[in-house]
């Protein structure tokens, strides 16, 4: 098996299935509890929010703990938009990103709140200037995904955060769900207010993952109760989920120090034998693109239908994002980028993880190639 939808989900390290299961079956108690049991399970969770927070170089207060990317971008999204509502109702994102920011934009503008969605240019990217010249004296929130989920660019993060610091009363929100462990990025030196991140597309487990909000933002908390999470996440903690989540942030960081380079260098070899393929078309920008995220269109042929022929080779691959895919819709971000809805509508999506080799990708363009011929073939009769 070649598995290449690694912007869906990963396989979790067998380290972090290994603290998961010594948490569950050893340290159980409610953390909230007042003896000592629930104690140790409160000491281990308050451990795994130093080491979470040592990682993203932030406070450890400043880390709340989330069940993954979509509830972190609600949370930020929307605990923001309520809990600001008096200073304006003005939120600005981009066109082109993840449906967990998207709807609950959508859902807020139900609710009298202006929405701009900022247009991206043919490589995805957003304009800097065009964000300046949205901002408005009521904006009180600007949330922008660090890397697109499904063509791989990277959005200039940086340079909207240096703008940014020059309205102090507006948020700003990065959803890093696809950025952490493949491209750099300093929260503070950026100055970013609100950060997502999901534990499965790092190697973590499904139903893990955090918000980190800036000392000093408050938010409107989702889920009321307890006050668990110092009342912006409240229910009891996944003690297991949140030592889980800090082991795969631990070790998808040691592992791209060591294999990120020959991650791009595979990303590189792949895009180059792919370009050669007559009648593909290479969707992921060449420059200022994620190393691990290749996208590609075949017009005239069916996605999905493309998907199950490489899934008889045990390859496999995805069309949009994951959260999207089953609904054999045409590439929403494609369509932004200005692509025909031939492009948009064969799209596949290729990416990658630390452990692959030159050989796998070898075996799986060669799938590529004998598929499009097939498929083809069949469209003639």
């Amino acid at each position: 098996m070649i598995y290449l939808d690694n912007s869906a989900t990963t396989q979790p390290y067998p380290a972090v299935l290994d603290s998961f299961m010594k948490v569950s079956t050893g340290f159980w108690g409610n953390p909230s509890s007042l003896h000592g049991f629930g104690g140790k399970a409160e000491q281990l969770l308050a451990k795994a929010r130093e080491q979470v927070a040592g990682l993203l170089k932030v406070n450890p207060a400043e880390i709340i703990f989330t069940s993954g990317g979509s509830e972190s971008n609600n949370l930020a999204i929307k605990g923001a938009a309520l809990q600001y509502k008096a200073r304006g109702k003005h939120i600005i994102t981009s066109s082109i990103e993840h449906p967990s920011v998207l709807n609950p934009t959508e859902q807020l503008s139900d609710l009298g709140y202006e929405i701009t969605y900022l247009p991206v240019d043919e490589y995805g990217r957003v304009n800097v200037t065009q964000l300046k010249e949205a901002i408005r004296e009521d904006t009180i929130l600007v949330s922008i995904m660090h890397i697109n989920n499904e063509i791989g660019s990277i959005q200039p993060i940086e340079e909207i955060g240096q703008l940014l610091r020059r309205y102090p009363k507006i948020l700003f929100h990065v959803d890093g769900v696809q950025g952490f462990s493949k491209v750099d990025l300093s929260l503070a030196a950026t100055h970013v207010d609100l950060y997502s991140l999901s534990g499965h597309k790092i190697h973590g487990l499904k139903g893990t993952g955090l918000l980190y909000k800036r000392e000093g933002v408050k938010l409107s908390p989702l889920i009321a109760g307890g006050n668990q999470e110092s009342g912006f996440r409240s229910g009891t903690e996944s003690v297991a989920g949140a030592v889980s989540l800090a082991k795969a942030m631990r070790l998808v960081t040691e592992e791209s120090k060591s294999s990120l380079g020959k991650m791009k260098e595979l990303q590189e070899y792949a895009m180059s034998r792919l370009a050669a393929i007559d009648g593909l078309v290479i969707n992921t920008p060449y420059e200022k693109a994620a190393p691990h995220i290749i996208n590609f269109s075949i017009p005239g042929l069916k996605s999905e239908a493309f998907v199950h022929t490489l899934e008889d080779e045990e390859i496999y691959v995805s069309t949009t994002s994951a959260c999207s895919s089953k609904k054999k819709s045409m590439s929403h971000t494609l369509l932004q980028m200005g692509k025909s809805e031939k492009i948009a509508g064969s799209s596949i999506r290729i990416s990658l993880h630390f452990g692959l080799e030159k050989t796998d990708i070898d075996k799986a363009i060669a799938a590529v190639g004998k598929a499009i011929q097939m498929l083809s073939e069949v469209n003639k009769r």
